[in-house]
């Protein structure tokens, strides 16, 4: 399929929200919000039409997965962002110059921006609402283990945006398809922005193959490091929240780092975790301290390969160190720059591990599920970016803009 007249077609789309009133752009989010609610048994009754295709074991399966519960959260989601304000037309700059021009920094949209991800239709709500808030038209391209759940979301969204006479095509969802991503990718003169979002393979591949700029997001391999000060009280409902809270989502919990000094106390921190079944990896003195004390047939002694890797299951690996600088080195060595937090009492072993972590989300006696836009107070996000150029860390409204210089002379010129 020639995806050019689509891409055309975005392009126009978005130039007519530089001329939508803000408060058709929230009462357009409200009446998604309430389209999303009133559809629910139909998206509902779709999805179940991807889910019946994917193994209930597949870590894709719960991120895949609608209820009438995650719908009403969503819609929550948009109406949130319907009442946060503009992130357009701000002035982030202004100065005037001694010889009378008046120069000021505006934030604009980027334009047309592309998102790729897996099965997580939930992400076509909300790169929808994002992109309406800050002026962007959106081109979707999600997974083919996800075309009905999807097709049918972007029905209810196009629908609202009949009602209230916006053109449908500030939002689009390309057909499944290897030869619709690649020129997805390389639709430079159309697309400003491509955000990948999904697994590590999905990312390396759009930045591989991409001629358009890319936010990398999605990927976490996070950690949480209880160190000789650690109150474990605190640590033993941390860890158990981060690790299972929700497994199949990108901050949750891969590798527990403890200090050697207390393994005395590795059972009871992991103590929560076995009621979920969680099977664990552990090192040779983590595997001896919980030996008889965790479930045997969840304990399994930790290879090579159980570090630096995101588990999106009821897998966790256990990290033995002697030291505050080894646990640094292990987390900056296979983290993936997402979320890592520590549990101490010390503040200044605290204020060292904030400032000498690599990673767009540091924690202090918290857990790592807390990384979310709507936990930030962003309404709602995007996605969670991993690098450090333009966007890092829960990606919302501010995020998918861009800004200009505008200047106001009176014949000026320049000798």
């Amino acid at each position: 399929m020639n995806c050019t007249p689509i891409f055309i077609n975005a392009v126009k789309a978005g130039r007519t929200l530089n001329f939508l009133d803000p408060e058709i752009i929230n009462k357009t989010l409200l009446m998604v919000a309430e389209a999303a609610i009133a559809n629910i048994e139909f998206i509902v009754t779709e999805n179940k039409k991807d889910l019946v295709l994917m193994d209930e074991s597949d870590p894709g399966y719960d991120r895949l997965l609608l209820t009438a519960g995650r719908i009403e959260g969503i819609a929550s989601d948009i109406r949130n962002i319907a009442e946060l304000p503009s992130p357009v037309g701000r002035i982030l700059m202004e100065n005037r110059r001694p010889n009378g021009l008046k120069i000021s920094k505006i934030s604009v949209p980027f334009g047309v921006i592309g998102v790729i991800y897996e099965a997580r239709p939930n992400v076509t709500f909300d790169v929808f609402s994002l992109c309406l808030k800050s002026g962007n038209a959106c081109i979707l391209k999600g997974g083919s283990n996800a075309i009905n759940s999807n097709t049918t979301i972007v029905e209810v969204i196009r629908s609202v945006l009949k009602k209230n006479n916006i053109d449908q095509n500030v939002v689009t969802l390309l057909p499944a398809g290897r030869n619709e991503t690649n020129q997805l990718l390389n639709a430079r003169e159309y697309v400003d922005l491509i955000i990948p979002r999904g697994s590590r393979s999905l990312i390396d591949y759009v930045r591989g193959n991409a001629s358009i700029p890319v936010i990398e997001t999605g990927a976490g391999i996070c950690h949480t490091y209880f160190d000789e000060f650690g109150d474990k009280e605190k640590g033993r409902i941390i860890i158990n929240n981060a690790k299972t809270r929700r497994v199949s989502v990108c901050n949750a919990l891969d590798c527990l780092i403890i200090h050697e000094t207390r393994l005395a106390d590795i059972d009871y921190l992991v103590g929560l975790c076995s009621d979920s079944n969680v099977l664990i990896y552990a090192d040779e003195k983590a595997y001896r301290a919980l030996t008889g004390k965790y479930p045997s047939h969840l304990l399994q002694k930790a290879t090579g390969d159980s570090f630096g890797t995101e588990f999106l299951s009821y897998k966790m690996a256990i990290k033995t160190v002697d030291s505050f600088d080894e646990a640094l080195f292990h987390i900056n060595k296979n983290g993936s720059k997402h979320s890592e937090a520590i549990i101490s009492e010390n503040k200044n072993l605290i204020q060292l591990f904030n400032k000498l972590i690599d990673a767009s989300s540091v924690y202090a006696n918290a857990s790592t599920a807390f990384t979310d836009g709507a936990e930030f107070g962003l309404g709602a996000e995007i996605g969670i970016s991993t690098q450090k150029l333009h966007a890092r860390g829960p990606m919302a409204l501010e995020a998918l803009t861009t800004y200009k210089w505008i200047i106001e002379g009176n014949g000026h010129i320049r000798s």
